[in-house]
């Protein structure tokens, strides 16, 4: 199946979950999807757990410079599972474990050929995790913290490339602001890892630095619409270590399904990079649970 048709399914996923935004009541009380952003910690006792799933494929990339040039399509899925709760008194600490598998597709083969499984997959990373509320007044600022340890040894073997094998301690700072009408919001992430412990890894000794702004209109209390824009970064702590940087813009949609679920259907392209950075596109969908 060819990526316009994955498109359209992603597309069809977006208008179903956002036909029922006129069946909702504006004046209802604030929703998880308005309420819970990844800027706010939950309550103590409180369990926040995340399904997210995206398929990222490319048939373009760039050279060493900004020139763009076409390759036989490579495929990447990414299946996250996160999981916090919320452990203290005062609400300002959650702690909890990331878990990425993956499966990856090369030479051209289909974008859909991912789900098979039959090229190089398999749990990649695991991250003990920890998320807080540095500043007391400020609910809307928090950082989450966490060290990603992959459960594989070789990057690349006969069946291709899996994942960095360089561990990462990742920092993710979070803010968001929603203006006084309750119908926009906006969210900013600067997501920053520092890539360490195996010189066989491309990502070995590297700095990557990822902001991302995010501006949400809500039609209903329980629905929102989003465009988003987010650049990538990765520097060099050491001669001769890689470096790449690129930029994607994107959109999608989320709705609260039930009191404790939600659904998000996002799409986002890179429209710029350098230094083989790819020029592709990810389909992602995701389910959280707040309970």
């Amino acid at each position: 199946m060819k990526t316009i048709k994955i498109k359209s399914l992603f597309t069809l996923l977006l208008i179903i979950s956002l036909q029922s935004f006129g069946q909702d009541n504006n004046d209802a009380p604030t929703s998880n999807i308005q309420t819970f952003t990844p800027s706010r910690l939950i309550n103590k006792g409180q369990w926040d757990i995340k399904f997210f799933n995206g398929l990222y494929t490319q048939d373009r990339r760039t050279d060493a410079g900004s020139t763009a040039v076409d390759i036989p399509r490579e495929n990447f899925f990414t299946s996250t599972l996160e999981v916090f709760t919320g452990v203290s008194e005062n609400n300002r600490i959650s702690l909890g474990a990331i878990f990425e598998f993956r499966s990856n597709t090369f030479n051209g083969a289909d974008a859909l050929s991912v789900f098979g499984f039959d090229g190089r997959s398999g749990l990649s990373t695991i991250a003990p995790a920890i998320k807080w509320q540095p500043i007391e007044n400020v609910g809307n600022f928090s950082i989450q913290t966490a060290l990603h340890i992959p459960t594989f040894s070789e990057e690349t073997n006969a069946e291709g490339f899996l994942d960095q094998s360089a561990w990462a301690l990742q920092n993710r700072f979070f803010y968001d602001y929603t203006f006084p009408s309750n119908k926009w919001q906006i969210f900013t992430e600067l997501n920053t890892e520092y890539s360490f412990g195996s010189e066989e890894s491309f990502a070995n000794n590297s700095l990557l630095l990822s902001p991302g702004v995010f501006l949400s209109y809500f039609p209903t209390n329980k629905s929102t619409v989003l465009v988003f824009s987010q650049h990538l970064q990765r520097l060099a702590l050491a001669e001769d270590v890689f470096t790449q940087n690129g930029t994607s813009l994107g959109f999608g949609g989320k709705y609260q399904l039930t009191d404790v679920t939600n659904i998000e259907v996002l799409y986002n392209k890179f429209v710029r990079g350098t230094n083989f950075q790819g020029l592709g596109a990810t389909y992602s969908v995701g389910l959280r649970f707040l309970f």
